[in-house]
C-alpha cells in the first residue's frame, strides 16, 4: 500500500512539472498571454508589416500597453490591417502614431505607440492612420548595394587618370 501511495505522489509531481514547462515554453514564445485586463480594439493600416505576428506586444515608452489581436489583408487598399487590443487603463490621443520596431538588430518585432497631442482619446473601433511600416533588412541591403554600384559606375567612367 505504501508503494502505490508514493507512485501517485511522484506521478502528480511529474504532471505538475510538465505543465509548468509547457506554460513557460508558451509564455516565452508569446503564444500564451494571461492578461485579465479589459481591452478595447483599435485598427491600423500598414504598407508592410514585416514579420509581425498576432500576440505581439504593443509598447509605449517601453511598457507593454496591449497586444496585436489579428492581422488581415485589405484587398481594396492593398495594405495590412492590424487590430490592436489596448488595455483600458491606458488611453492615447487620437493623433497618436504607430511604428513597427525591432528589439535589437535582428530581434522580434513589436508595435510602438508615440502619443500625439490631441485632447480626444482613442475609442474602441477607431482607426489610426499615422503609421510607419517595418524596416525590412533585405530592402536596406539592396538599396545600399544599388547606391554603391551606381557610385562606382559613375565615378570612374570618363575621368582621365594621371601618369
Amino acid at each position: 500500500m505504501q508503494r502505490s501511495n508514493n507512485d501517485i505522489w511522484v506521478g502528480l509531481f511529474v504532471l505538475i512539472g510538465a505543465a509548468a514547462l509547457l506554460f513557460l515554453a508558451l509564455q516565452s514564445a508569446n503564444l500564451l498571454s494571461l492578461n485579465f485586463q479589459k481591452t478595447y480594439a483599435v485598427t491600423a493600416r500598414f504598407d508592410n508589416i514585416g514579420g509581425l505576428k498576432p500576440q505581439t506586444a504593443v509598447k509605449s515608452a517601453g511598457v507593454v500597453v496591449g497586444r496585436v489581436e489579428s492581422i488581415t489583408f485589405d484587398d481594396k487598399n492593398f495594405q495590412a490591417s492590424v487590430t490592436l487590443a489596448l488595455q483600458n487603463r491606458y488611453s492615447f490621443p487620437k493623433d497618436s502614431s504607430l511604428k513597427i520596431l525591432t528589439s535589437g538588430l535582428l530581434g522580434e518585432q513589436y508595435i510602438g505607440i508615440e502619443a500625439g497631442a490631441e485632447e480626444k482619446t482613442l475609442q474602441a473601433g477607431d482607426t489610426i492612420t499615422a503609421t510607419q511600416s517595418a524596416v525590412v533588412l533585405e530592402n536596406l541591403i539592396s538599396q545600399f548595394l544599388y547606391s554603391k554600384a551606381a557610385e562606382g559606375g559613375s565615378s570612374t567612367a570618363g575621368t582621365p587618370t594621371k601618369k
